[in-house]
């Protein structure tokens, strides 16, 4: 079957619309470069379209009613949106689900350190990188340190104009014969994944009063003593002083902070003819963008629409704010009680009878690579959303592999609202393998497959992805949430 590329079906106005979406996107990623900050963001979008916050209403002890749009946020890290609809929770729900974590490398807790005249933060990479990536190039720090009183104070150094920037280094070419015959797991290793973050010793006020007169030996040895010591660590010690003036904390504060390393600079239009998105962190933030904005898109709806937006997705969806926590249940069933409808039965029912779009990104057709790929099954940059009816690694490991029937009503939506779409599996079979939040929201017995957006450069520092089909995906959540119901 021949897909069509998606550019040439758009009209004069859908052309327009697409620009405009793909600025939103941009600004979007720029300001969402790490799980909090893509939760505030969205916040802010979607209170200012009436959202309600969850907690408030049940201090309030408020009730909701059909129309009604309310949001719940599990540790700053994950929110969840829904719009009550016109039937029964019992009925179901339908529902976008997709993740706000990207690959990435996290401080330690115990990171500052000095060495031949830099100082450094040590780091433990997140999710699946190829770690030769992250050297040589601009990086920004970004999150919280929470100080012992509680206090929260916000990091984010390396992306104004005005900013430094930090970077790990690597070996020069002219030194590196040994170095280039290692493996590509092996050329850069983690515990080499040290930022670099200065390299200007404490300036060291040696001005004091004259005691000539009254100064004896014993005194000018100690004297040379402290300003000995004064100068050990002295890169470190000026770092910790620029900490102490910008932010007031102490170096023991890193024990509880958050701070994640992520490529500078803001996302660009890619290609002459500026078709495309180049940025960090569209996985699988190209998905959580457009599942918002579709659900901002649904004004009124026969079942309830539901988005869920989760952490953790990179490193096996776990802990508090990843997929595999009670959040999203208990959240569904706090929903259902303050509508009046909850039971454990119909809670039950509700998830089980709901229908969900796992919204993650897709492997792009990259013809350099092409060995890697099966060309009939994969997805092309600009041909349209993608569907991976299973993703999971050699025999469909992992994987929640969707039934028919339920890729038949997909199918039925799409060709009524005339959204172009393509389907795809990741790679040549026993090539390489993944997966998603898919098969946790399947456990609970609704229909679910994997959608969305066609990557070039996944996991790598800068992603690409295609303005068409940022635009299709949207349209497709859109016409989702309007009328799955199986």
């Amino acid at each position: 079957m021949e897909n069509k590329n998606t550019w040439e079906l758009y009209d004069e106005k859908q052309l327009e619309e697409l620009e405009v979406l793909s600025k939103e996107y941009r600004d979007f990623l720029d300001s969402g470069k790490t799980e909090r900050e893509c939760v505030d963001t969205i916040v802010n979008m979607i209170e200012k379209e009436g959202y309600k916050e969850l907690e408030t209403l049940l201090k309030e002890g408020k009730k909701l009613k059909k129309g009604d749009k309310v949001y719940a946020v599990c540790m700053n890290k994950t929110v969840a949106m829904f719009q009550i609809g016109n039937r029964p929770f019992a009925d179901g729900m339908n529902i976008l689900g997709a993740h706000i974590d990207s690959p990435r490398l996290d401080v330690k807790q115990n990171p500052l350190f000095e060495e031949g005249g830099f100082a450094y933060l040590d780091t433990h990479y997140y999710g699946g990188v190829k770690k030769y990536q992250w050297v040589t190039i601009p990086l920004a720090l970004h999150g919280v340190i929470i100080k012992k009183d509680g206090t929260c104070v916000e990091v984010n150094i390396g992306e104004e104009e005005d900013d430094p920037v930090f970077f790990i280094s690597d070996l020069l070419i002219h030194l590196a014969g040994e170095q280039l015959e290692k493996k590509a797991a092996k050329v850069i290793e983690g515990e080499a994944l040290d930022l670099i973050i200065g390299n200007k010793p404490i300036v060291i006020d040696k001005t004091k009063e004259d005691k000539s007169d009254k100064t004896d030996k014993a005194d000018e040895k100690t004297e040379g003593e402290e300003e000995k010591a004064a100068g050990k660590e002295a890169v470190k010690k000026g770092v910790l002083a620029i900490l102490k003036e910008l932010y007031d904390v102490e170096e023991e504060d890193f024990l509880s902070a958050e701070l994640e390393v992520v490529p500078a600079g803001k996302a660009k239009e890619a290609g002459l003819d500026r078709s495309m998105i180049l940025a960090y962190g569209q996985d699988d933030r190209v998905c959580a963008f457009t599942s918002v904005k579709a659900m901002l898109e649904t004004k009124k709806n026969d079942r309830t629409a539901c988005c869920i937006l989760v952490d953790k997705e990179e490193i096996g969806s776990v802990g508090a704010t990843g997929m595999e926590s009670k959040f999203f249940e208990n959240t569904v069933a706090e929903i259902m009680n303050l509508a009046g409808e909850y039971s454990e039965l119909d809670l039950r029912r509700c998830l089980s009878r709901s229908c969900m779009l796992s919204s993650d990104v897709s492997a792009g057709f990259d013809p350099s690579y092409a060995a890697s790929f099966e060309k009939k099954n994969a997805a092309f940059l600009g041909n349209g959303m993608v569907f991976n009816k299973f993703t999971g690694a050699r025999g469909k490991s992992g994987s929640n592999d969707a039934n028919a029937e339920y890729m038949a009503h997909i199918r039925g939506i799409f060709e009524k609202e005339s959204v172009n779409f393509q389907t795809a599996e990741l790679g040549k079979v026993d090539v390489g393998g993944g997966g998603t939040i898919a098969y946790i929201l399947a456990l609970y017995g609704m229909n679910v497959i994997d959608s969305g957006v066609a990557v070039l450069n996944m996991h790598a520092p800068w992603e690409a992805t295609s303005k068409a089909d940022v635009y299709e995906t949207k349209r497709g959540y859109v016409a989702f949430l309007k009328h799955a119901d199986l």
